[in-house]
């Protein structure tokens, strides 16, 4: 059984692309290689539970365990040493990732408050999209009883895009909302 939204890629978006961007070969054709998702817990230094019910989150949202971040230089002014962990990370790839991007784009993100769309203006010029989300209780998996404290994340959807034109025609089309 294949995600959805990777069926949507082979059937769809793959010929449309082709179409669109009048490619030689289809191995020229864009597609999503990985989606990244970090928690950055600066609050972790002092209390320890925090990084633990963050992991427990990400693992819950993701489907996958995450691997905890730990900083690479001290800096004396944040208090924060070389080794000490401050965040959490995800990677998917393969179904995972295809299953995560389709949960997100149908029924995470039409849960923020307000929502017109995403920034078109995230792309960093080689075919990659981030996004930073405020709060984690956008998931349908987070209990909201069990939340102790609201944390953000960012992810970063990566493809083989060239260009960010090509990339925004990519997502757009397996569905992610930008704004008008």
């Amino acid at each position: 059984m294949t995600a959805r939204l990777k069926e949507k890629y082979n059937n769809q978006v793959y010929d449309n692309l082709m179409e669109k961007f009048k490619y030689k070969s289809k191995m020229q054709i864009p597609k999503l290689t990985k989606v990244t998702i970090n928690m950055g817990l600066g609050e972790a230094k002092e209390n320890s539970k925090i990084l633990e019910s963050a992991v427990k989150e990400l693992s819950l949202i993701t489907g996958q365990r995450p691997i905890v971040t730990k900083a690479k230089k001290s800096i004396a002014n944040f208090k924060v040493r070389q080794g000490m962990p401050v965040g959490a990370k995800v990677t998917l790839r393969g179904e995972n990732m295809y299953v995560f991007a389709d949960k997100f784009f149908n029924i995470s993100l039409p849960r923020v408050r307000d929502f017109k769309g995403v920034s078109k203006n995230s792309f960093d010029g080689r075919g990659n999209y981030s996004m930073g989300i405020k709060e984690q209780l956008i998931f349908p998996e987070i209990v909201y009883d069990d939340v102790d404290t609201v944390k953000g994340m960012n992810i970063v959807f990566t493809t083989t895009a060239k260009t960010d034109e090509e990339a925004k025609a990519l997502l757009e089309a397996l569905g992610l909302p930008f704004e008008k």
